[in-house]
């Protein structure tokens, strides 16, 4: 098999990003834990003329966090009326599998588990 294989398949990919793009696309990803919605936000009104790549993968993390404050709105809601440990069951549940989503999804081919496709 050529040194130039792909993902040992023997094909070349359509597009290769580069090493800034890259770090783009993973900085989508992770800045969500200093600002939720607010960074793959920003990257994404900056980025998505420049590089396609870029783009699909602060929709991506974007997505993902309407997803999760749509989750937790909807779980708040329910847990009104229950006794507040249960609250800080539920949301420290939603915490960890959120950091979890995070840091698997910092590396540019995975994908979100479950994520609502708001913004195409």
């Amino acid at each position: 098999m050529s040194s130039s294989s792909y993902i040992g398949k023997g094909v070349q990919p359509d597009y290769v990003p580069t090493s800034d793009e890259k770090t783009m696309a993973i900085l989508a990803h992770v800045l969500t834990l200093v600002a939720p919605i607010l960074a793959p936000l920003i990257i994404y009104l900056i980025k998505k003329d420049e590089s396609r790549y870029i783009a699909y993968h602060a929709k991506e993390s974007l997505n993902f966090q309407i997803t999760l404050l749509l989750a937790g709105l909807f779980f708040c809601s329910l847990c009104s009326s229950t006794i507040s440990t249960d609250k800080l069951v539920i949301r420290l549940a939603i915490s960890l599998f959120y950091c979890q989503f995070i840091f698997n999804n910092s590396k540019p081919v995975n994908k979100y588990p479950v994520s609502l496709r708001l913004i195409k």
